[in-house]
């Protein structure tokens, strides 16, 4: 199981499900999961981001801690399913039937 910094302990009900390595595990979990549970996660890591942004800032990336990365994991989440909350209601881009993109680099910090 994923842990967070206790200062995020309210957070660690969704750390298993969301604390994901790389986008596509992202992407597929925002497909998997249904609307409602995708909102409570929303709605609950939202609030919290700038204090998590801020909690990361202070380690040099190659020296992040375990728990630290795992609350960039669930922020990088949390922008994932940022557009299918607040603006399309739903877990896919809407109107683009079968279309889909794969992403084989992902970026460097």
């Amino acid at each position: 199981m994923s842990s967070l910094p206790p200062e995020f302990a309210d957070l660690q009900p969704f750390a298993e499900q969301w604390c994901l390595a790389t986008e596509p595990e992202r992407y597929e979990m925002r497909l998997a999961t249904p609307m409602p549970d995708i909102v409570a996660f929303y709605d609950a890591v939202a609030p919290r981001a700038e204090a998590a942004m801020a909690y990361g800032d202070q380690f040099p990336y190659p020296e992040i801690p375990d728990n630290a990365l795992n609350l960039l994991h669930l922020l990088y989440s949390m922008i994932m399913v940022s557009f299918p909350v607040e603006v399309w209601k739903q877990q896919r881009v809407p109107d683009t039937g079968s279309a889909a993109f794969d992403c084989f680099v992902e970026p460097t910090p």
